[in-house]
């Protein structure tokens, strides 16, 4: 019964944002820590900015630090990635993911670690 859906995406200028919404069925949503993913055409899944169980403790990729924000409401059972001043190479497929996390404060980095996976969405920022 376990799913993650994926909600935001679309098209945008370059140097507008979006806000993806990621919303978990899943029993205890306090228990995962979550991440956010993105793949390009012809390119590898990226980890873009991981959140630990919390709330807490963040994690950015180096490429939207200072202009992505994660953030995590358990009693929303929804992460979401605030994109701002997007730039055409941001274009990509956003996947949302969980992992079942024991340690409160541990942020996963590694996407064999995650143990559920959305559909993803769509981004695609013109210049």
């Amino acid at each position: 019964q376990v799913q993650l859906v994926e909600s935001g995406g679309g098209l945008v200028q370059a140097g507008g944002s979006l806000k993806l919404s990621c919303t978990a069925s899943i029993g205890t949503f306090s228990r995962y820590s979550m991440g956010w993913f993105r793949q390009a055409p012809g390119k590898e899944r990226d980890l873009v900015a991981a959140v630990s169980r919390t709330g807490v403790y963040t994690y950015y990729v180096d490429s939207v630090k200072g202009r992505f924000t994660i953030s995590k409401d358990n009693a929303e059972n929804t992460v979401y990635l605030q994109m701002n001043s997007l730039k055409p190479e941001d274009t990509a497929v956003y996947y949302c993911a969980a992992a079942a996390t024991v340690q409160p404060e541990v942020v996963r980095l590694g996407d064999r670690e995650y143990d559920y996976w959305g559909q993803g969405t769509q981004v695609t920022v013109s210049s």
